[in-house]
């Protein structure tokens, strides 16, 4: 990978023969037929058609062979190390039975003896039709998982993150048994014999963590550079990473040293207690070029819908026992949204559910009066707001971050969940704008796959790949072109505090580009959801060229 400067002794480089837009800071879309920067990767000059271009002035020249131009794109919603981590390890995300996953679990063991446990992520039992004697939904269990693997300790996180399915090994080395309790905020299910049937979810995860071996230092560096070349083969020059640890700061941090660190990152901080471990009293200045910054913090209101976790009003549809799992109650949300706005840090608060969404734009709303100022609240996900809360969002410029393909990935099982007189607050991006909040789009990856082309077609269609529904789910909350590639690139630049850094392409502004073979404004859904990225560029450096077929990793089925 190219180091993403250009040559000390270049007084600028011009980009020519392209065309592509960018969002201008009213908002507009903005056509782009070349650009000028600097040694330092800083952008001199944008040129749009019909400009006369320079003749002199520049000591290199590149040539964009027609391609179409767009700013690097921004993907407000990741986890870096996890990216990286899922594509080194048992990755069941492409599964589609039961079956087929045993079949995966078996053939990794059998491929890495030497592993005390084996670990990995992806598993989804909605697309897996897993179903119990009553025809509902149902959760693997470790009965299943001792049948392909028993003599070793099995850990397997749900693709969505919000739920863990072990083995009697992993059960066993965890001492969770028939006596345990779950914790607040999680749940075991258990056996007709009292007995855990093998998964944890949310909160109950927790008990299984102390006893996985950690990644160490060298696995996390690997797990940074794999992450990074993902996220340049699809386009995406920055991420919000939802959830840094000590662990991963100081991974970023070495890259960051070694100048090997060259996708931006906007870290939240995974809770206070790591907020205050990495960055102390305030957020960290920008460093490494404006390559890596600790702002805010990621706190949890409820888990998610595919595990109900997800914390509703009223019951789940297809669950009515039960309404999902608040992980705090209202007035230790206000405390620690409190502790991290009093010394400065952005709050970014996981809402899925709509009693979860509401709990959270109510405490922004007592807040607001009492932390004045542009603190940009956050909502992740925000997947359920009822209509009676959504004029919150615009009161206080809630910024809802968001992921186009969880609504075409999670259409069938939200309808489930929710029952039809739910669906209308559901992914509801149009009416975020039409209150008055702002988007920003991301994957949710390894959740999803990182791709900011097939989030554009979502959102501007919400069909799925295969074109279903017609029409749309819920067609009334599409976007318009311009609102869904704002949502990636000015929209994660603002909801980051970076807007004059990097998120357009302007004089001032990190010369972040990519080249690519669909035009968004003009394309259809199905043609941008299949864009091709010829080149990616970070900094006035190209980071990503066209020698290598773009990797895959993620899911397009969760649940």
């Amino acid at each position: 990978m190219a180091r993403p400067a250009a040559p000390p002794s270049a007084p600028a480089t011009l980009l020519d023969n392209v065309h592509g837009e960018t969002i201008d800071a009213q908002g507009q879309v903005e056509a782009v037929s070349g650009l000028l920067f600097d040694q330092t990767g800083t952008i001199l000059q944008v040129f749009h058609p019909g400009d006369k271009l320079p003749k002199k002035g520049f000591a290199y020249h590149v040539d964009g062979q027609g391609r179409v131009i767009l700013p690097g794109l921004i993907d407000s919603h990741v986890h870096v190390m996890g990216l990286g981590l899922a594509a080194l390890s048992l990755d069941l995300s492409d599964t589609h039975s039961l079956a087929e996953a045993l079949d995966q679990i078996r053939a990794f063991a059998a491929a890495h003896p030497d592993r005390a446990w084996i670990v990995g992520r992806g598993w989804n039992q909605e697309a897996w039709g897993l179903k119990d004697s009553t025809g509902a939904s149902r959760f693997p269990t470790a009965a299943e998982l001792d049948a392909a693997l028993g003599d070793r300790p099995v850990w397997l996180e749900r693709v969505d993150g919000h739920a863990g399915w072990a083995n009697s090994a992993a059960l066993k080395a965890a001492g969770i048994t028939a006596g345990t309790k779950a914790p607040a905020g999680g749940t075991i299910p258990h056996r007709a014999d009292g007995s855990p049937e093998g998964v944890l979810v949310d909160a109950a995860m927790d008990l299984m963590t102390p006893h996985l071996p950690p990644p160490r230092g060298a696995d996390r560096d690997a797990a940074l550079a794999k992450a990074q070349s993902l996220l340049f083969a699809r386009g995406l020059t920055a991420v919000a990473d939802m959830g840094t640890s000590i662990e991963d700061w100081q991974a970023f941090r070495r890259a960051g040293d070694a100048n090997t660190l060259y996708v931006r990152i906007m870290a939240y901080a995974m809770g206070i207690d790591q907020m205050a471990l990495i960055a102390g009293s305030a957020p960290t200045p920008w460093l490494y070029q404006d390559r890596l910054r600790m702002g805010g913090v990621k706190l949890f209101m409820d888990g998610a819908l595919g595990s109900r976790g997800a914390w509703l009003k009223a019951p789940y549809a297809d669950a009515p026992a039960t309404r999902g799992l608040p992980q705090m109650n209202d007035t230790r949300l206000g405390n620690l949204m409190s502790r991290a706005a009093m010394d400065g840090f952005q709050v970014a608060v996981h809402a899925i559910g709509d009693a979860a969404n509401a709990a959270v734009l109510h405490t922004v709303d007592d807040l607001s009066a009492t932390y004045k100022g542009d603190r940009r609240w956050r909502l992740e996900h925000a997947q359920v707001i009822d209509a009676a809360d959504m004029p919150l969002v615009g009161r206080n410029g809630v910024i809802a971050s968001m992921q186009p393909t969880h609504q075409t990935s999670d259409r069938l099982m939200a309808e489930a969940r929710l029952g039809p007189g739910r669906l209308a607050g559901a992914y509801a991006w149009q009416s975020v704008l039409k209150a008055g909040g702002r988007l920003a789009f991301g994957s949710d990856a390894p959740v999803e796959r990182p791709d900011p082309f097939a989030g554009i077609a979502a959102a501007i269609s919400r069909e799925g790949p295969d074109g279903q529904p017609a029409g749309g789910w819920q067609p009334q909350e599409k976007v318009s072109r311009a609102a869904a590639l704002a949502a990636y690139t000015t929209g994660g630049a603002w909801a980051g505090f970076a807007q004059n850094r990097f998120g357009r392409l302007a004089p001032g502004l990190r010369a972040d580009f990519v080249l690519v073979d669909t035009d968004p404004m003009t394309a259809s859904p199905q043609a941008i959801a299949k864009t091709r990225v010829f080149e990616t560029w970070v900094g006035g450096g190209k980071v990503w060229p066209d020698d290598q077929a773009a990797p895959e990793t993620g899911n397009q089925n969760r649940g």
